[in-house]
Protein backbone atom coordinates (compact mmCIF):
# COMPACT_ATOMS: atom_id res chain seq x y z
CA UNK A 1 0.00 0.00 0.00
CA UNK A 2 1.60 3.22 -0.79
CA UNK A 3 1.52 6.06 2.12
CA UNK A 4 1.59 9.43 2.18
CA UNK A 5 3.81 11.19 4.47
CA UNK A 6 2.45 14.70 5.81
CA UNK A 7 4.78 14.91 8.51
CA UNK A 8 7.32 18.36 9.41
CA UNK A 9 9.96 16.42 9.80
CA UNK A 10 12.24 19.84 10.27
CA UNK A 11 10.02 20.46 13.32
CA UNK A 12 11.16 18.05 16.60
CA UNK A 13 8.39 15.90 18.00
CA UNK A 14 6.86 16.07 21.32
CA UNK A 15 8.22 13.19 23.54
CA UNK A 16 5.04 10.39 23.38
CA UNK A 17 4.09 11.97 19.68
CA UNK A 18 5.08 9.22 17.88
CA UNK A 19 3.60 6.70 19.97
CA UNK A 20 0.36 8.44 20.11
CA UNK A 21 0.80 8.57 15.94
CA UNK A 22 0.92 4.87 15.94
CA UNK A 23 -2.36 4.07 18.18
CA UNK A 24 -3.86 6.30 16.99
CA UNK A 25 -3.65 4.97 13.13
CA UNK A 26 -4.11 1.85 14.05
CA UNK A 27 -7.52 2.68 15.90
CA UNK A 28 -8.22 4.17 12.08
CA UNK A 29 -7.69 0.87 10.57
CA UNK A 30 -9.50 -0.92 13.08
CA UNK A 31 -12.76 0.81 12.23
CA UNK A 32 -12.20 0.21 8.70
CA UNK A 33 -11.30 -3.29 9.54
CA UNK A 34 -14.55 -3.62 11.29
CA UNK A 35 -16.86 -1.87 9.11
CA UNK A 36 -17.37 1.16 11.30
CA UNK A 37 -15.93 3.75 9.18
CA UNK A 38 -18.44 6.40 6.73
CA UNK A 39 -15.96 6.78 3.87
CA UNK A 40 -14.14 9.90 5.03
CA UNK A 41 -16.32 11.15 7.69
CA UNK A 42 -16.31 10.66 10.97
CA UNK A 43 -13.38 11.41 13.50
CA UNK A 44 -11.28 9.55 15.53
CA UNK A 45 -8.47 12.24 17.54
CA UNK A 46 -5.62 12.17 20.15
CA UNK A 47 -4.48 14.38 22.55
CA UNK A 48 -0.14 15.29 22.09
CA UNK A 49 1.24 14.69 24.95
CA UNK A 50 2.96 17.72 26.27
CA UNK A 51 2.07 21.70 27.59
CA UNK A 52 0.48 22.52 23.86
CA UNK A 53 -3.15 21.88 23.08
CA UNK A 54 -2.01 19.95 20.30
CA UNK A 55 -4.02 16.80 18.96
CA UNK A 56 -4.31 14.17 16.43
CA UNK A 57 -6.39 13.80 13.47
CA UNK A 58 -7.23 12.34 9.84
CA UNK A 59 -6.61 14.08 7.18
CA UNK A 60 -9.87 14.63 5.46
CA UNK A 61 -8.75 13.46 2.01
CA UNK A 62 -8.40 9.78 3.25
CA UNK A 63 -10.15 6.61 3.51
CA UNK A 64 -9.60 5.26 7.36
CA UNK A 65 -7.73 1.74 5.31
CA UNK A 66 -5.28 4.41 4.50
CA UNK A 67 -4.09 6.18 7.09
CA UNK A 68 -0.72 5.86 8.67
CA UNK A 69 1.19 7.15 11.71
CA UNK A 70 2.70 9.65 9.64
CA UNK A 71 -0.28 10.95 7.67
CA UNK A 72 -2.25 12.01 10.06
CA UNK A 73 -2.74 15.73 10.91
CA UNK A 74 -1.45 18.14 14.42
CA UNK A 75 -4.08 20.23 15.09
CA UNK A 76 -4.71 22.93 17.63
CA UNK A 77 -7.68 23.58 19.95
CA UNK A 78 -10.09 25.29 16.87
CA UNK A 79 -9.05 22.25 14.70
CA UNK A 80 -6.45 24.44 12.60
CA UNK A 81 -3.00 22.79 11.33
CA UNK A 82 0.22 22.85 13.26
CA UNK A 83 2.88 22.86 10.99
CA UNK A 84 3.11 21.73 7.52
CA UNK A 85 0.16 19.40 5.81
CA UNK A 86 -0.19 17.89 2.16
CA UNK A 87 -3.79 17.19 3.45
CA UNK A 88 -7.02 18.93 4.65
CA UNK A 89 -8.66 18.61 7.92
CA UNK A 90 -12.33 19.74 8.68
CA UNK A 91 -12.32 21.64 11.41
CA UNK A 92 -16.25 21.97 11.62
CA UNK A 93 -15.30 17.78 12.36
CA UNK A 94 -13.51 18.76 15.33
CA UNK A 95 -15.95 20.78 17.31
CA UNK A 96 -17.20 17.72 19.19
CA UNK A 97 -13.49 16.82 20.21
CA UNK A 98 -12.07 19.92 21.12
CA UNK A 99 -15.08 20.57 23.73
CA UNK A 100 -14.84 16.48 25.24
CA UNK A 101 -10.52 16.91 25.21
CA UNK A 102 -10.60 20.26 26.48
CA UNK A 103 -12.95 19.51 29.31
CA UNK A 104 -11.73 16.24 30.36
CA UNK A 105 -8.01 15.65 31.52
CA UNK A 106 -8.65 12.15 30.98
CA UNK A 107 -9.63 12.60 27.60
CA UNK A 108 -6.69 11.74 25.87
CA UNK A 109 -8.63 10.07 22.74
CA UNK A 110 -12.23 10.60 21.93
CA UNK A 111 -13.90 8.45 19.01
CA UNK A 112 -17.08 9.52 17.12
CA UNK A 113 -18.77 6.95 14.70
CA UNK A 114 -22.00 6.92 12.08
CA UNK A 115 -22.07 3.26 12.05
CA UNK A 116 -25.74 1.96 11.26
CA UNK A 117 -26.43 0.08 14.35
CA UNK A 118 -25.39 3.36 16.06
CA UNK A 119 -27.62 5.42 14.33
CA UNK A 120 -30.46 3.07 14.84
CA UNK A 121 -30.41 2.92 18.36
CA UNK A 122 -29.53 6.22 18.67
CA UNK A 123 -33.31 6.74 16.73
CA UNK A 124 -34.58 4.41 19.28
CA UNK A 125 -36.52 6.28 22.02
CA UNK A 126 -35.68 3.88 24.77
CA UNK A 127 -32.07 4.32 23.78
CA UNK A 128 -29.68 1.07 24.94
CA UNK A 129 -31.68 -1.27 26.05
CA UNK A 130 -29.68 -4.08 29.33
CA UNK A 131 -30.63 -6.99 27.44
CA UNK A 132 -27.03 -8.27 26.67
CA UNK A 133 -23.81 -8.67 28.72
CA UNK A 134 -22.25 -6.25 26.44
CA UNK A 135 -25.19 -3.97 26.67
CA UNK A 136 -24.97 -4.18 30.30
CA UNK A 137 -21.52 -3.88 30.24
CA UNK A 138 -21.77 -0.72 28.38
CA UNK A 139 -24.93 0.85 28.99
CA UNK A 140 -23.82 1.57 33.16
CA UNK A 141 -21.27 4.21 31.62
CA UNK A 142 -23.44 5.71 28.21
CA UNK A 143 -24.49 9.17 28.54
CA UNK A 144 -27.33 10.78 25.93
CA UNK A 145 -26.83 14.33 23.78
CA UNK A 146 -29.83 15.50 21.95
CA UNK A 147 -29.12 16.16 18.19
CA UNK A 148 -28.82 19.73 17.31
CA UNK A 149 -27.71 19.66 13.51
CA UNK A 150 -24.69 19.10 12.07
CA UNK A 151 -22.06 20.32 14.28
CA UNK A 152 -20.56 23.08 13.31
CA UNK A 153 -21.80 25.50 16.51
CA UNK A 154 -19.25 26.17 18.91
CA UNK A 155 -22.06 27.31 21.40
CA UNK A 156 -22.95 23.37 21.07
CA UNK A 157 -19.90 22.12 23.23
CA UNK A 158 -21.10 23.49 26.79
CA UNK A 159 -24.25 21.32 26.17
CA UNK A 160 -22.00 17.95 25.07
CA UNK A 161 -19.82 18.41 28.23
CA UNK A 162 -22.41 19.29 30.57
CA UNK A 163 -24.38 15.82 29.09
CA UNK A 164 -21.28 13.47 28.81
CA UNK A 165 -20.34 14.28 32.77
CA UNK A 166 -18.46 11.83 34.03
CA UNK A 167 -19.47 9.25 31.22
CA UNK A 168 -17.08 7.14 29.13
CA UNK A 169 -18.90 6.90 26.12
CA UNK A 170 -22.21 9.15 24.52
CA UNK A 171 -25.02 8.27 22.36
CA UNK A 172 -25.43 11.09 20.32
CA UNK A 173 -29.38 11.07 19.56
CA UNK A 174 -30.27 10.89 15.77
CA UNK A 175 -26.67 10.78 15.17
CA UNK A 176 -24.37 7.94 16.57
CA UNK A 177 -22.07 6.96 18.94
CA UNK A 178 -19.09 8.44 21.01
CA UNK A 179 -16.19 7.29 23.18
CA UNK A 180 -13.61 8.92 25.56
CA UNK A 181 -10.60 7.12 27.18
CA UNK A 182 -7.40 8.00 28.91
CA UNK A 183 -5.71 5.89 26.10
CA UNK A 184 -6.25 5.02 22.25
CA UNK A 185 -6.90 1.82 22.95
CA UNK A 186 -8.89 2.38 26.35
CA UNK A 187 -11.48 4.61 24.24
CA UNK A 188 -11.34 2.01 21.56
CA UNK A 189 -12.21 -0.64 23.58
CA UNK A 190 -14.98 1.42 25.51
CA UNK A 191 -16.67 2.28 21.51
CA UNK A 192 -16.03 -1.61 20.52
CA UNK A 193 -18.55 -2.99 23.56
CA UNK A 194 -20.90 -0.21 22.36
CA UNK A 195 -21.01 -0.89 18.95
CA UNK A 196 -21.50 -4.41 19.90
CA UNK A 197 -24.32 -3.64 21.99
CA UNK A 198 -26.22 -1.65 19.51
CA UNK A 199 -25.77 -4.18 16.84
CA UNK A 200 -27.30 -7.11 19.25
CA UNK A 201 -30.56 -4.96 19.98
CA UNK A 202 -30.87 -3.78 16.22
CA UNK A 203 -30.94 -7.80 15.47
CA UNK A 204 -32.85 -8.79 18.74
CA UNK A 205 -35.57 -6.27 17.94
CA UNK A 206 -36.14 -7.78 14.58
CA UNK A 207 -37.30 -10.26 16.97
CA UNK A 208 -39.84 -8.04 18.35
CA UNK A 209 -40.03 -6.01 21.33
CA UNK A 210 -42.70 -7.93 23.47
CA UNK A 211 -40.65 -11.14 22.62
CA UNK A 212 -37.74 -10.00 24.37
CA UNK A 213 -36.82 -11.64 27.86
CA UNK A 214 -35.95 -9.02 31.09
CA UNK A 215 -32.70 -10.27 32.89
CA UNK A 216 -33.10 -11.06 36.48
CA UNK A 217 -33.20 -8.06 38.61
CA UNK A 218 -30.22 -6.94 40.18
CA UNK A 219 -28.44 -8.44 37.45
CA UNK A 220 -27.52 -5.22 35.81
CA UNK A 221 -26.35 -3.55 39.08
CA UNK A 222 -24.26 -6.57 39.36
CA UNK A 223 -22.56 -5.82 35.84
CA UNK A 224 -21.55 -2.43 36.83
CA UNK A 225 -19.86 -3.14 39.87
CA UNK A 226 -18.06 -6.10 38.01
CA UNK A 227 -16.90 -3.65 35.13
CA UNK A 228 -16.01 -0.23 37.02
CA UNK A 229 -14.05 2.13 34.86
CA UNK A 230 -10.46 1.67 35.51
CA UNK A 231 -10.97 -2.11 35.55
CA UNK A 232 -12.11 -1.49 31.80
CA UNK A 233 -8.74 0.72 31.32
CA UNK A 234 -6.43 -1.71 32.49
CA UNK A 235 -8.61 -4.73 30.00
CA UNK A 236 -7.72 -2.07 27.32
CA UNK A 237 -4.04 -1.31 28.06
CA UNK A 238 -2.70 -4.49 29.49
CA UNK A 239 -4.89 -7.49 27.30
CA UNK A 240 -7.13 -5.78 24.29
CA UNK A 241 -5.07 -3.14 22.68
CA UNK A 242 -1.66 -5.42 22.80
CA UNK A 243 -3.82 -8.35 21.03
CA UNK A 244 -5.35 -5.56 18.42
CA UNK A 245 -1.69 -4.28 17.78
CA UNK A 246 -0.54 -7.96 16.68
CA UNK A 247 -3.97 -8.41 14.53
CA UNK A 248 -2.93 -5.20 12.63
CA UNK A 249 0.72 -6.04 12.31
CA UNK A 250 -0.01 -9.70 10.84
CA UNK A 251 -2.91 -8.06 8.49
CA UNK A 252 -1.11 -4.70 7.35
CA UNK A 253 1.58 -3.52 9.48
CA UNK A 254 1.65 0.10 7.34
CA UNK A 255 -0.51 2.20 9.95
CA UNK A 256 3.25 2.35 11.44
CA UNK A 257 4.24 4.15 8.85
Amino acid sequence: MATLATVDTTNEMAPGEWEARVDLAAAYRLVALYGWDDLIFTHLSARVPGPEHHFLINPYDMMFEEITASSLVKIDVDGNPVGKSEHPVNPAGFTIHSAIHMAREDAAAVMHLHTPQGQAVSAMEFGLLPHTQTAMIAKHNVAYHEYEGIATDLDERERLVQDLGDKHAMILRNHGTLAVGKTVGDCFLRLYFLERACQAQVMMLSAGYDHLYNPPQGTEHKVETQTPPAGMAMAAERLAWPALLRKLDRIDPSFRD
